[in-house]
C-alpha cells in the first residue's frame, strides 16, 4: 500500500513538472539562448513556444515569457517576464534593457502637437 501512495506522488510531481513555474522560467532561458535579431515570428514561436497568454501586457510587437516568481499569487505579471520586441515582423532585440530602450525611443519619436492657446 505503501508503494502504490508513493507511486502516486512520484507520478504526480513527474507529471506537474511542465506546469512547475521552476521547470518554465528554466527552459524559456534555455531557450532564450538561441534567439537572434532578424528572427521571424514563426522561428522565435519554434524556438520558445507560445508567449504568455491571457495577459493585458502582451502586444503584438511584444512577446512576453515567464522567467521568474517575483509574486507568489498565481498571476504571472510583465516583471515576472522578459519581452521579445519585433519590428516589422521580426526580431529587433529582448530582455528588459532592451524593452526598455526601444520605449523611450518610440517615445522620443513621437511628434509633439502643439494646440494653440486661446486668445
Amino acid at each position: 500500500m505503501k508503494k502504490i501512495i508513493l507511486l502516486l506522488f512520484i507520478a504526480a510531481i513527474a507529471g506537474g513538472c511542465s506546469l512547475n513555474p521552476y521547470h518554465v522560467s528554466k527552459v524559456n532561458v534555455e531557450n532564450s539562448k538561441k534567439l537572434r535579431v532578424g528572427m521571424t515570428k514563426s522561428e522565435v514561436l519554434a524556438v520558445m513556444g507560445e508567449p504568455e497568454k491571457n495577459e493585458t501586457f502582451n502586444r503584438p510587437d511584444i512577446w512576453f515569457y515567464y522567467f521568474n516568481t517575483n509574486w507568489i499569487d498565481g498571476f504571472v505579471t510583465e516583471d515576472e517576464c522578459f519581452p521579445i520586441v519585433f519590428k516589422d515582423g521580426k526580431v529587433a532585440g529582448w530582455g528588459n534593457a532592451y524593452y526598455t530602450r526601444s520605449r523611450v525611443e518610440k517615445r522620443k519619436n513621437i511628434s509633439v502637437v502643439e494646440i494653440p492657446e486661446k486668445k
